[in-house]
C-alpha cells in the first residue's frame, strides 16, 4: 500500500486565494490517477491519491479527493475532505468546500483502509467515524507547516489509533514552497509569499499506542512498514472501548446540541452567588 501527500500534484497554493490555481484540478479519472494506476498495476500495489478533483458532472465543481487506486490498477473509490480549515493561510475555501461522501471504508487486498484529509486529524469524531465503519488502517495525507501544527503532530494520530484501535499513516510535505505574489493572512501583519515550513515527520501509530520513529523535517522520504492488522481486533478484545462506550449518551447529546434551543447541562451551585457578610 501507498499513500501520498496532501495534493500531491501540486503546489499547496490554497493560501494564495488566486483562482488560476484551479487549472490544477482534474477529474477522479484524470492524468495523475492514470499515472499511478500503472504503477499499482505493475508492483501490485493500492494507492491512495490525494488530488484537487474536478467534478465534471456536477458544475465542474472542486473538492479535496483522496481517490483510492486497488492493486488491479482499478479505481476503488473516493473520498472528498470532511472539514475545511479557515485558519490564518489555510482559508481553503476559497476553492473547496466541506465533503460529501461521509466516512468511507475501502476494502481492498490488503485490509480495510479509510482517509481523513489534513485538517480532518483535530476532530476525534471523525476519526471516531472511520472506525465505527471498520476501518483497520486510515491514512491522514496532509500539508501543514511549523509554526501552526507540529506540537500536535505527534499526538493526534497517536490518540486517533488508540482510542480506535486502527493503525494510522500521518504524511506531510517537506520544504517551503514561494509564490510569485504575496498574499495576507487576514491578521494585520505585512503580506509574505509563503506558507512557511512544512515539517515532513510522516510516520505511522498503532493501536497498541507504539509509533515508528519519523521521516525527516527537512528531506522528502518513503517510510515502509509491517502492519500486522490482528493487533486491531486484539486491542479492541483487550480494552473494550466498543463494548465499554456509550454511543446512545453521545447521540442524544449531539441531537441536543443540533437545536436551536440547546442549553447546555451545567447544575451551578446554589451558593455560588450568595454574598456573605
Amino acid at each position: 500500500m501507498l499513500a501520498v501527500q496532501e495534493a500531491w500534484m501540486m503546489p499547496f497554493a490554497f493560501c494564495t486565494r488566486e483562482k488560476r490555481w484551479c487549472e490544477f484540478a482534474e477529474p477522479v479519472n484524470g492524468e495523475s490517477t492514470q499515472f499511478l494506476q500503472e504503477f499499482a498495476l505493475k508492483y501490485n500495489m493500492v494507492i491512495i491519491s490525494s488530488i484537487l478533483e474536478r467534478d465534471i458532472n456536477h458544475g465542474e465543481t472542486l473538492w479535496n479527493t483522496a481517490v483510492i487506486i486497488g492493486n488491479h490498477g482499478n479505481i476503488i473509490g473516493k473520498h472528498r475532505k470532511n472539514h475545511i480549515p479557515r485558519v490564518g493561510d489555510f482559508n481553503e475555501s476559497t476553492y473547496y468546500m466541506e465533503g460529501n461522501t461521509g466516512h468511507p471504508v475501502f476494502e481492498t487486498a490488503y485490509g480495510k483502509i479509510a482517509v481523513n484529509i489534513c485538517y480532518g486529524r483535530h476532530h476525534p469524531l471523525n476519526w471516531l467515524a472511520f472506525g465505527l465503519n471498520g476501518a483497520e488502517i486510515v491514512f491522514n495525507p496532509s500539508a501543514t507547516v511549523g509554526e501552526l501544527s507540529e506540537p500536535m503532530w505527534p499526538i493526534e494520530a497517536r490518540n486517533a489509533a488508540i482510542a480506535n484501535s486502527y493503525f494510522v499513516g500521518s504524511i506531510n510535505r517537506v520544504g517551503t514552497e514561494i509564490f510569485p505574489n504575496p498574499f495576507t493572512s487576514g491578521d494585520g501583519k505585512p503580506p509574505h509569499p509563503d506558507f512557511g515550513h512544512f515539517y515532513g515527520s510522516s510516520h505511522f501509530s498503532a493501536p497498541d499506542a507504539s509509533c515508528t520513529p519519523s521521516l525527516s523535517r527537512y528531506k522528502d522520504g518513503l517510510m515502509i512498514s509491517d502492519m500486522d492488522l490482528n493487533l486491531c481486533r486484539q486491542l479492541k478484545d483487550k480494552w473494550g472501548f466498543r463494548m465499554t462506550a456509550r454511543y446512545e449518551l453521545y447521540a442524544d447529546t449531539l441531537a441536543s446540541y443540533l437545536k436551536p434551543d440547546f442549553e447546555p447541562q451545567v447544575i451551578s451551585d446554589p451558593l455560588l452567588h450568595k454574598k456573605s457578610f
